[in-house]
């Protein structure tokens, strides 16, 4: 089963207050499932997984709407307040949504760059395995201390990083993901995902970026088998179209093994979050 585990919907017509951080008016148009169907076709994707874009309990209740729709978006990442002190009661409440397969916040948007070492934050990311729910990481390099903070705290948990960790693509080198990432790798309930790499590059420039470089060294710490590929569609739309995104990472992948590109393509995305 190929999966694209990284995408997202959004109702910008009706719920633009919801997204201060869409600046680009590129991408302040709404995007549904009809949109994305004929995209993963097209590049032999047999589903997806849906990720929360705005941070509010409906948007979660919106993508299971979604999901229950539409047979080929296989799961949920869905938003809830971890910090929020009924955590536990908001918890119980999905107990009976089998497409919820896990959870994130926008560590990258807190103001501190602690927050997901906060006592609040890791006491909530600590209930989800009883939940049987992941977490992704929404960092960039200068959150992945407190990120490592957060995993010791939670050794139960499984997490994936979002978009690698967000290395700023428009050097040639950046030194802070170097370090961090080879940290946290060391962490054997991590996994990483292949996406979003198009949005940290230089818009006007995206392909000279120095993807390789990085792709490289994410297989070295994490191995094919916690790695998995996500197309950040339509965020990623802004700057490149789906098959451009999809393409630099299938075509970087092509010196991987049959069962490599299997488990970056489907196979870890399938097992990390229980897709059926």
């Amino acid at each position: 089963m190929r999966i694209d585990a990284h995408q997202h919907f959004w109702n910008y017509t009706r719920d633009a207050a919801d997204y201060g951080w869409m600046t680009d008016p590129k991408m302040q148009v709404d995007r549904s499932p009809g949109d994305l169907a004929p995209l993963l076709a097209a590049e032999g994707f047999d589903g997806c997984v849906a990720v929360q874009a705005r941070a509010r309990r409906e948007e979660t209740d919106s993508l299971l709407r979604i999901a229950d729709e539409h047979a080929f978006v296989k799961g949920v990442v869905g938003w809830l307040d971890l910090t929020d002190p009924d955590v536990g009661a908001m918890l119980d409440a999905y107990a009976d949504a089998p497409r919820l397969k896990g959870l994130r916040m926008l560590i990258h948007d807190e103001p501190a760059d602690d927050f997901a070492a906060s006592p609040a934050h890791v006491h909530g990311v600590s209930m989800l395995a009883a939940h049987g729910l992941t977490y992704d990481l929404l960092l960039r390099p200068r959150h992945i201390p407190a990120a490592i903070a957060l995993v010791d705290r939670c050794p139960d948990q499984a997490f994936v990083v979002d978009h690698i960790a967000k290395p700023d693509l428009t050097l040639p080198r950046d030194e802070a993901w170097f370090d961090g990432m080879a940290e946290l790798a060391r962490r054997p309930n991590v996994m990483a995902k292949l996406s979003g790499l198009v949005t940290e590059a230089d818009p006007a420039n995206w392909r000279a970026a120095p993807y390789d470089l990085y792709l490289d060294r994410t297989l070295d710490l994490f191995g094919p088998e916690r790695l998995m590929f996500g197309s950040d569609w339509p965020v990623s739309a802004a700057t490149a179209p789906y098959d451009a995104v999809h393409a630099l990472v299938a075509d970087w992948a092509r010196r991987l093994g049959e069962g490599e590109r299997a488990a970056i393509f489907g196979e870890t995305a399938r097992r990390f979050y229980g897709l059926g």
